[in-house]
């Protein structure tokens, strides 16, 4: 009897090396960064993860591009605030290049992943960083404009504070809210600096040292707007 062909651990697109492995080794197969890459780079490197039959996701990509990967593989989706798409069941989903059956690995987590931002501005940060814990399997929950400015905001949510199994904390400005909601519970805080701010927040790094320099225990913290950072370490806490 011949031996089955061992799966390959990447593919070689010539502008790209797809990892195939990287979901044996990690848990979740590779994320594709679109910012910076054409939409028909984005599309090969999409088809040939959809092809290895692993789910699909694309951050920080503009609508046009959601426009152009929609005419070649079916059913994906688009969640416009996060900058991001992705295919979450592929069961039924085929690509219109290839015609190849497609489907998930992704499990259920037990938890709940809560995403606060500290002011409306800090949403599109904040759904990048739902939109990838969910993709890893998490429950999540949000919790919009809760910053200090009003504090009674967020305190009227404290039975929810304590039942996330992980917050994850986006704000810009000064960067003041992990650091309250490290003093209220017991679970692990994920903070994200944004970029949101006038001139002296200098585009993310104000609340970004503010958070490295915060004073509640048990804050960590990711790159300046990396809400795609921040799921994805939640998905790994979880």
């Amino acid at each position: 009897m011949a031996k089955k062909s061992p799966e390959p651990q990447s593919a070689d697109l010539g502008f790209a090396h797809v990892d195939l492995h990287r979901v044996k080794r990690v848990g979740f197969p590779e994320v594709i960064f679109g910012e910076g890459k054409s939409k028909e780079q984005i599309a090969a490197i999409a088809e040939r993860i959809i092809l290895a039959k692993q789910p699909l996701l694309i951050t920080r990509v503009e609508p046009e591009v959601y426009a152009y990967l929609r005419s070649r593989i079916e059913g994906l989706q688009h969640n416009e605030k996060a900058r991001c798409i992705y295919l979450e069941k592929t069961e039924k989903h085929s690509s219109k290049q290839g015609n190849k059956k497609s489907s998930s690995s992704k499990t259920k987590k037990q938890g709940l992943v809560l995403v606060l931002t500290g002011g409306t501005t800090d949403i599109p940060v904040a759904e990048e960083a739902a939109l990838t814990a969910r993709m890893m399997g998490c429950q999540v929950k949000t919790l919009y404009d809760v910053g200090v400015a009003g504090l009674h905001r967020l305190i009227s949510h404290s039975e929810e504070l304590r039942k996330a199994a992980v917050i994850i904390v986006v704000a810009g400005m000064e960067g003041a809210l992990p650091s309250v909601v490290g003093g209220l519970v017991a679970c692990p805080i994920i903070a994200v600096p944004t970029s949101v701010g006038y001139g002296s927040a200098f585009g993310g790094l104000a609340p970004l040292l503010a958070m490295l320099n915060s004073c509640a225990p048990g804050v960590t913290v990711v790159n300046i707007n990396n809400g795609f950072g921040a799921g994805y370490a939640a998905g790994r806490i979880m």
